[in-house]
């Protein structure tokens, strides 16, 4: 967790998946494929520059729009979703990287935490939130495991 100077807080989490960038990107871009491991509620529209998708969680109550701000295949994905306190949005980046030969290393930033106890609750239960996708988007992506399902209820 990195406190900036603007009274903002980010932080940053990845792990290392055995696909190319290519597949690990559309594990994200695609609806179908996010929907296998992540949205288990589903997920509608792909991750395109100046598109808004939605997603859903089986274990959240309703569904809500993603702002997708940038993406550039297979590298990044950059988009606003709202906070869970209902006061705004942050910004979520993706980067895909190779990382070897056919493994690819996946960073994902979350930034626009207010730097306050409050912000940083909020922003510990993200964190904790995106480290569970990239666990379950390798289960998925490198051995068909489905871990999200009944994780939260």
């Amino acid at each position: 967790m990195a406190i900036s100077t603007s009274t903002q807080m980010d932080f940053t989490v990845w792990a290392i998946m055995d696909q190319p960038p290519p597949q690990v990107f559309e594990a994200v871009a695609d609806p179908q494929r996010l929907s296998a491991h992540f949205t288990t509620g589903g997920a509608k529209g792909r991750m395109e520059t100046g598109a808004t998708v939605t997603w859903e969680f089986a274990d959240f109550p309703g569904p809500f729009d993603v702002q997708v701000i940038r993406v550039a295949a297979p590298d990044l994905i950059e988009f606003d979703w709202p906070r869970n306190d209902g006061t705004g949005a942050n910004r979520v980046t993706f980067r895909f990287a190779p990382e070897g030969q056919g493994r690819t290393r996946v960073t994902v930033t979350e930034s626009g935490w207010d730097a306050m106890p409050e912000g940083l609750a909020l922003a510990y239960g993200n964190c904790m939130g995106w480290s569970m996708m990239l666990a379950a988007m390798k289960a998925w992506l490198d051995h068909g495991i489905v871990l999200r399902q009944g994780m939260f209820r």
